[in-house]
């Protein structure tokens, strides 16, 4: 968040930043790996510049064992607890920033794996994760094997404040493996 923050800082235009309440002081299990040593006073992470936080083994992506996941914030964590009920045969990709996108990796790691899901935590009609899905769809389909996959929240009205109902809408790591493992079965 750091190195987003002095980017938006420096950046000449209005910038809009979003966290994930759940990710303050890692509250929420399974998000461990979000508390990190605080980066150099000069850290900065340029803007569109997505990062692959698992590599899958290069085995599994020979065979055609292997998937993509793309997702930001929250999902990331959901994804990288789901992979461990699919040892090596995932790849994670946090694009970190939502404009400017990072088609250039989403489209070379799309090439890689051939299957791709797209996760986030808002409902998927109409959102971004499904215009996402639909650019991969398009300038890579002929390198998909299977139908790019979706998950987000349920359609509801409104996120609910109370903590279970919350849970109830949202993604979560059993779902996620779910997820992956009907597009690795694909």
């Amino acid at each position: 968040m750091k190195g987003l923050l002095k980017s938006a800082y420096k950046d000449p235009n209005p910038v809009v930043m979003l966290e994930h309440k759940g990710l303050y002081w890692s509250k929420v299990p399974g998000t461990d790996n979000a508390k990190t040593i605080e980066p150099d006073k000069d850290y900065v992470i340029p803007f569109g510049k997505a990062k692959i936080v698992l590599e899958a083994d290069d085995d599994k992506i020979s065979s055609g064992d292997s998937i993509l996941v793309i997702t930001y914030g929250m999902g990331v964590h959901w994804a990288y607890n789901a992979s461990k009920d699919h040892k090596g045969k995932v790849e994670i990709l946090d694009l970190r920033t939502l404009y400017p996108v990072d088609y250039e990796m989403m489209y070379e790691r799309t090439r890689t794996h051939n299957k791709v899901f797209v996760l986030t935590e808002e409902p998927i009609q109409n959102s971004f994760a499904e215009s996402i899905a639909g650019r991969i769809s398009s300038d890579c389909f002929e390198d998909l094997d299977a139908p790019v996959k979706l998950l987000g929240a349920k359609n509801v009205p409104a996120i609910p404040l109370n903590v279970d109902l919350e849970k109830a809408i949202l993604p979560n790591k059993e779902m996620v493996s779910e997820a992956i493992a009907e597009l690795l079965a694909y």
